[in-house]
């Protein structure tokens, strides 16, 4: 009586307080066993043969397995490659949703479904055991309830500002940070970093990928590893490697800190592809579950993959049970962990059908339909590497997108190009050439100038060329077109005047980030200076490169924090700068609109829009209701601007709110009408007074 059918309308293991239940999905297999192993992981205690198939799930129930028990599971059927099938139970599959991993990967050839050593290459067989080195899934109880005093921020999107950073770079040389806590989930709710993020006045954390993630053999090779954590091969479990003990325990733990503190966790995951690579990559769980579910075949010759990813696989989340894999990921992750909303890596790819992109298809018609993912933050990275994968703007209503767009214009303008104003018109307005359809609204715009991927706000004003050389590819990964400028100088200076100007140049990026319509997104480290040394792609560099470097708190005389936290102050005080819908032209009778002027006060004609070699924008944003107008002022020539502050009819001054060429922010008061000087490279901000 020990084994019993169990059921199937649960996947995965399930325990629920007597035994457990294990359930998996394969349409193809033949026989699917149950591996259960010691404490350690290393010795293989039995092997259950799943005694029950309904509906393509194999399932059983087993008595005497309770929470902690080390499992993973072998399946059977055809290696037929050439027709997609890659079965082969001599390696150990580790379980689709595993709630919790114990031991990391150790590569070996034995991990491969295919002898590596044959001429053959993929179409032969590997009977080589690959247990040893396998992570093992870990039963858990999922029945343990939350605090019933947690709570959720649920900031509205308009008030949201949200903070990018890694679980490990941000804490890991932090000195304020416990020695023991550094580079983990604790270290993310630690008093330091907490006081860090409130000063700085961000609303959310978005973290990179942290599901349980594996290196890649060639990073490993190297002495290098997949840092940045965009390999997923378990979309259930925290990543281990963030906790010194129950990962799941502490990633909740600190989420439940956070939101004591009213900062939301915003997740960045990878449903776009697994850590199983191309047709030559090893079977670690989904290729040798059902491989021709799982992923995208090539419809003509399904021994290789579609590759919308650059990565070497795509999952295919048409399948109804790849979608419901994800769906459940993502209900676990809101329901069991709290989190308060997802960004979903190369989205494109989770929306694709056999025509290709499809803003009707199945995982966005779930996710629209899905009463537990409606209450939560869910942002698209739009576009992926296939074609027709370029989709900014292209989402459904209840989703925001990175807006590249944004980044791209704003990088030119700062870097000293010409003539786009009124591209960069539209992007400090919310973008509505590209959002401003089908009722969405501002916030579908998450600006952005650095992420993760690419320079730092630093480099991105010390380096005009990428410099790669630390990941080992000859500098030939990471983008080559940065709209980047070095101010006159290659990499770090000691020339003041540089410096001032890489200052100035900073704060301006970062003034038009927060005074810009939509969502801001602000990179880690950036606030205290932090470098990559010019490497634009650090996503193998767990070291110096990829860690904020947080001496710069002491060094830097431009006082950026403070700078910062001074712009989220003015986006909190003047709601026009965070609004729930679309500007239209400032008349009186639409007090809340924005009107874009001329340096002379006037209001700008289609010619002035053209202006040969224009580098001088200012505008008008009416404040809501009794609320202040704004008039701001951003000249990006590398001389002065004479302007006249405009006469309207609701104030008769000007109260000057911002100047990104002075290191404090004291205010002064000006009359209408007045002529000004906008220095060169500058943002000016000033409020109207009665």
């Amino acid at each position: 009586m020990r084994l019993a059918t169990g059921y199937s309308h649960r996947l995965g293991a399930t325990w629920d307080g007597r035994g457990t239940n294990f359930a998996l999905f394969s349409s193809s297999a033949r026989k699917v066993e149950l591996c259960l192993f010691d404490g350690n992981g290393r010795r293989e205690l039995e092997r259950v043969a799943l005694p029950e198939k309904t509906e393509d799930v194999w399932h059983g129930y087993l008595h005497d397995v309770s929470p902690g028990q080390l499992y993973g599971y072998r399946v059977h059927g055809p290696y037929e490659p050439t027709h997609g099938l890659r079965f082969n139970a001599n390696k150990l599959l580790l379980d689709p949703y595993a709630k919790r991993l114990a031991g990391r990967l150790v590569w070996s050839d034995a991990h491969f479904g295919y002898r590596t050593d044959s001429s053959r290459h993929d179409l032969s067989f590997d009977r080589r055991d690959s247990a040893r080195g396998m992570p093992k899934a870990v039963v858990v109880d999922d029945t343990a309830g939350w605090n019933a005093r947690e709570h959720r921020p649920r900031v509205p999107w308009e008030d949201t500002i949200i903070y990018e950073a890694h679980v490990k770079g941000l804490t890991q040389t932090h000195p304020d940070v416990p020695p023991h806590l550094r580079g983990t989930y604790g270290g993310l709710s630690s008093p330091a970093i907490i006081d860090h993020l409130r000063h700085l006045g961000v609303t959310a954390i978005e973290l990179l990928p942290v599901h349980g993630f594996v290196d890649d053999r060639h990073l490993v090779q190297k002495k290098l590893s997949n840092y940045w954590g965009y390999n997923s091969l378990a979309f259930f479990a925290p990543e281990a490697r963030y906790a010194p003990d129950n990962a799941l325990d502490g990633f909740r733990t600190t989420v439940a800190r956070l939101h004591d503190a009213g900062i939301e966790v915003i997740l960045d995951v990878v449903y776009n592809h697994t850590a199983e690579g191309n047709h030559l990559g090893p079977t670690l769980s989904f290729r040798g579950i059902d491989n021709t579910c799982y992923y995208w075949l090539k419809n003509d010759e399904p021994r290789y993959y579609d590759d919308f990813t650059g990565t070497g696989n795509s999952l295919n989340l048409s399948h109804p049970r790849v979608l419901q894999m994800v769906m459940d990921s993502l209900r676990y992750w809101v329901e069991q962990c709290h989190v308060d909303g997802f960004r979903f890596d190369l989205a494109s790819t989770l929306a694709r059908g056999a025509g290709g992109f499809d803003r009707r298809g199945a995982f966005l018609m779930a996710v629209r339909q899905d009463p537990v993912l409606a209450a939560v933050k869910l942002i698209a990275e739009p576009w992926d590497v296939g074609p027709g994968g370029y989709q900014v703007g292209a989402f459904p209503t209840q989703w925001s997108e990175w807006n590249d767009r944004y980044r791209n214009t704003l990088r030119r303008y700062w870097s000293g190009e010409a003539n786009l104003i009124g591209e960069v018109s539209a992007r400090m307005i919310a973008s509505p050439d590209l959002f401003k359809h089908d009722d969405r609204q501002p916030r579908a715009t998450i600006n952005h100038v650095t992420v993760h991927d690419g320079f730092t706000l630093t480099d991105l004003f010390s380096f005009n060329e990428k410099h790669n050389a630390a990941n080992g590819e000859n500098n030939a990964d990471g983008a080559g077109e940065n709209f980047s400028t070095n101010c006159g100088h290659e990499g770090p200076t000691d020339d003041p005047d540089i410096q001032r100007m890489r200052c100035r140049l900073r704060r301006n990026q970062l003034a038009c980030l927060f005074l810009a319509q939509g969502v801001p997104l602000l990179l880690a480290g950036d606030e205290v200076g932090n470098s990559q040394g010019g490497n634009n792609n650090a996503y193998c560099q767990d070291n110096e490169i990829g860690w904020i470097n947080w001496s710069g708190r002491a060094r830097e005389r431009d006082n950026m924090i403070g700078f910062i936290s001074h712009m989220t102050a003015l986006r909190r005080r003047f709601p026009q700068l965070r609004v729930s819908h679309w500007v239209e032209h400032l008349t009186p009778d639409v007090p809340n609109g924005v009107l874009w002027l001329r340096p002379d006060g006037h209001e700008m004609a289609e010619d002035d829009w053209r202006f040969p070699d224009s580098r001088f924008l200012s505008y008008v944003l009416g404040g809501a209701g009794s609320g202040a107008p704004l008039y701001l002022a951003l000249n990006a020539a590398h001389q002065p601007v004479q302007f006249t502050l405009p006469a309207i009819s609701s104030c008769r001054r000007w109260e000057r709110v911002l100047d990104t060429t002075h290191d404090d922010q004291t205010s002064a008061i000006f009359d209408s009408n007045l002529h000004l000087e906008a220095p060169p490279q500058s943002v000016q901000v000033y409020a109207g007074l009665p």
